[in-house]
């Protein structure tokens, strides 16, 4: 079981290098390494399990975070309407982004940065990306088109950005941490209080 000890932090190199594709069908080790990510997201909705294993909980996790090289990552979250998101991807692309920016109000976090940060990350508001999915109940893979808006299309992002040596801090503005642009907007949550400790560790 993933604890969060397991988790790089941003000082290690593996953060910075470009993942490989993965090779299909997976292999018994590359459904060993998404399972293990999922059960990180779903412990970290378990406040006993957060205190007992050392879980930092969080909505998206890649599998360079556990220095894992390959392009694959798991979101486990609710979006602002509190509807749950759930999905393993793989080798994801992603084609098409509106001009239209959103960002977190909060500021983005992230289980590999474990320090305060101060600023937005204005990304599309919209996203559809092709990549293959992978069913923790069946452990079977398929094809699939993504269309993602909001908070949703933000977690993708973040996790995509992990499997090409990128982290959300590349994307603050040090000299106006704060600055808006005319097409972005604030995403807005209707969550309870669970789901809050989690929306912003993507």
């Amino acid at each position: 079981m993933l604890t969060y000890k397991d988790i790089i932090k941003e000082n290690d190199p593996n953060l910075r290098k470009n993942s490989k594709d993965v090779v299909l069908p997976l292999s018994e080790e590359d459904k060993t390494v998404m399972n293990e990510l999922h059960e990180y997201l779903l412990n970290g909705y378990d406040i006993v399990a957060c205190e007992q294993y050392d879980i930092r909980p969080g909505v998206g996790i890649a599998a360079p975070q556990i220095s894992v090289l390959k392009k694959m990552f798991c979101i486990l979250g609710f979006d602002e309407t509190g509807q749950l998101h759930q999905y393993g991807v793989i080798n994801p692309k992603i084609i098409s982004h509106s001009e239209e920016l959103t960002y977190i109000e909060a500021g983005e976090g992230c289980l590999s940065v474990d320090r305060d940060t101060q600023g937005y990350v204005h990304r599309p508001k919209r996203i559809t990306a092709r990549c293959y999915l992978y069913d923790f109940d069946t452990l079977e893979v398929k094809e699939a088109t993504l269309r993602l808006r909001g908070y949703m299309a933000i977690v993708f992002q973040h996790e995509h950005d992990h499997l090409h040596g990128k982290l959300f801090v590349d994307h603050l503005n040090p000299e106006a941490p704060f600055y808006v642009p005319e097409n972005s907007t604030p995403i807005r949550f209707k969550m309870n209080d669970e789901q809050e400790n989690t929306k912003t560790n993507v």
